[in-house]
């Protein structure tokens, strides 16, 4: 086990989808405070990873002591989901997931990043990404303002 807690990443499938459900809502409520409160069931938000997320998202899990302790999405080259339980997070658990991104990626990895969010936009900012574009909310359904980072490797 390394110093992150993490034993193993490894890609997700469907036994994980409650799992990714918990991660996902409990660290959307901690870590992004602004926005409106979950209006959909645990048991609601699992169905939509089961059938929308893992068939659509090539997804990795971080696993320490048998548990999922965060996951990754991508979708093409776009990174839909990065989230972490919010008690493992600045313990490095967030760069493993993000450098098997990065493997997978040959030719980058956009993603969109609400504003308010200056942890995670210092987070990705201290790997690499830099901003594309800004957006008024027009593009997201929690109708807050956004912007688009793009991590490209060195040649």
């Amino acid at each position: 086990m390394s110093d992150t807690g993490v034993t193993d990443i490894r890609r997700a499938d469907a036994a994980d989808a409650a799992a990714i459900a918990r991660v996902h809502m409990t660290s959307r409520v901690a870590t992004m405070p602004y926005l409106p409160p979950q209006q959909r069931s645990h048991d609601q938000v699992t169905r939509w990873v089961g059938d929308v997320l893992l068939p659509s998202c090539r997804t990795w899990v971080a696993v320490g002591d048998g548990e999922i302790l965060g996951y990754a999405a991508l979708d093409g080259d776009m990174l839909e989901h990065l989230y972490l339980r919010p008690e493992v997070r600045r313990r490095g658990i967030g760069t493993l997931l993000l450098d098997q991104v990065g493997r997978h990626s040959p030719d980058g990895v956009s993603l969109h990043v609400f504003q308010q969010n200056t942890d995670a936009r210092a987070f990705y900012d201290r790997h690499g990404f830099t901003v594309l574009d800004t957006s008024d909310g027009h593009r997201n359904m929690e109708g807050l303002p956004d912007m688009t980072l793009r991590w490209t490797p060195e040649p």
